[in-house]
């Protein structure tokens, strides 16, 4: 199915908080590496979001997805903080891993 307006709207505005959450507030959560919020895709009630991260070095992303798993919480009450005025309720959050960066490399290294 495809994704509504309405959807992508509040999509691109989580995915834009939670870039700034990570920076700004949880930057403890990531075990020093980089991470970026790729995709978020959102359920058509508003109430579940899946986050995708890409995560730099990769070799880190077991134990950042860990970490992130662990205070899911933490990052949900910020992000709550912040659309409290556009949303009804705070969406579920799931993290999941964008490995497309790990995956170009792998085929680079392969071709040369």
């Amino acid at each position: 199915m495809e994704e509504t307006t309405r959807q992508q709207k509040v999509a691109r505005q989580i995915q834009k908080d939670i870039s700034d959450i990570f920076t700004k507030e949880a930057s403890g959560l990531l075990a020093g590496a980089m991470v970026t919020v790729t995709v978020v895709r959102m359920s058509p009630d508003l109430s579940f979001a899946k986050v995708y991260l890409s995560v730099f070095p990769f070799a880190k992303a077991e134990q950042l997805m860990k970490n992130l798993e662990a205070n899911n919480w933490m990052v949900r009450k910020a992000l709550g903080s912040r659309i409290r005025n556009q949303l009804k309720q705070v969406p579920e959050l799931a993290f999941h891993l964008d490995d497309s960066l790990e995956y170009i490399d792998n085929i680079e290294t392969l071709l040369k």
